[in-house]
Formats: C-alpha cells, structure tokens, sequence
C-alpha cells in the first residue's frame, strides 16, 4: 500500500515592493548607488547576512570576460543575491528575469534590493531607561532629636 504524503501549505508569492528602476521612491538608495556602487552592493551583500566582498566578484568576472574577448557577463553576486532575496521574501518572478536584470541592469538591480531590505527589515527600537535617584539631605528637625 503506498502512502501518499501531504503536500506542504503554498505561500503565496508577493510582488517586489519597489520595480527595477523606482528612484523617485527611494532617491537616496539611487544617489548611493549611482556615486558609491560598489558600497551599495556589499551593503546589499552585508544585510543578506553574506561577506560584505562578495560584489567584489562581479568585478573580477567582468575583467576576466573583457580580457578573454567574451562579450556577455553575468555578474554572479548580483545575480546570486538578486535569487536568494526573491527566495526569501517569496517575491514572484523567474530565474530569467534575475538573469536579465541582473546582466542588463546590474546597479538598477542592486538599487531594488537595497529598497527591498530597508523596507522588509524592522527599524531597531531604542528604548532608554534612566534610574533617578533622588537623595535628599536629612531634615533640620532629625537631626536636634539626636
């Protein structure tokens, strides 16, 4: 007799927060990715909980693919980081899409995920606690009982 298995519960699959190239959302991610890039990306590559160097990869390919003649790169971080986002926050999309967007538009890319992070991960709490001691000098009175 075969048993049949359960299958697990389907989550449903949300749209990405920002789209690829949504600046005038979130203008300071795509100031810091148009003049810091790089920073941006191992930010990106930081709040994923991966090496912050990481990115650095995407250089290396890209220089190796330019020496060889290879016309066509796929940054393997961006594209790698762009997978495991969508994966863990159960965003819609297909391989093909992060393939294309991460080739065609690495930056754009790297920007919506910046997005993505700032707005799924919860902003700390700071919560201050002041202990107040109040010392008040003995009175007048106590004192000429003794």
């Amino acid at each position: 007799m075969a048993r049949v298995q359960p299958e697990p519960p389907q989550v449903e699959e949300v749209e990405w927060s920002t789209a690829l190239l949504d600046c005038f959302e979130d203008p300071s991610t795509c100031c810091y990715g148009f003049w810091c890039g790089p920073c941006l990306a191992c930010t990106v590559s930081g709040r994923m909980k991966e090496c912050y160097c990481l990115p650095l990869c995407d250089y290396c390919t890209t220089s190796m693919m330019a020496l060889c003649g290879v016309p066509i790169a796929v940054p393997p971080a961006a594209y790698g980081m762009r997978v495991a986002l969508r994966k863990k926050y159960k965003i819609k999309g297909s391989l093909l899409n992060d393939l294309c967007a991460s080739c065609c538009c690495t930056w754009c890319s790297w920007c919506q995920m910046h997005r993505e992070l700032k707005l799924r991960t919860p902003k700390p709490t700071v919560i201050s606690i002041q202990n107040v001691v109040n010392m008040q000098p003995a009175s007048m009175m106590s004192q000429q009982l003794y």
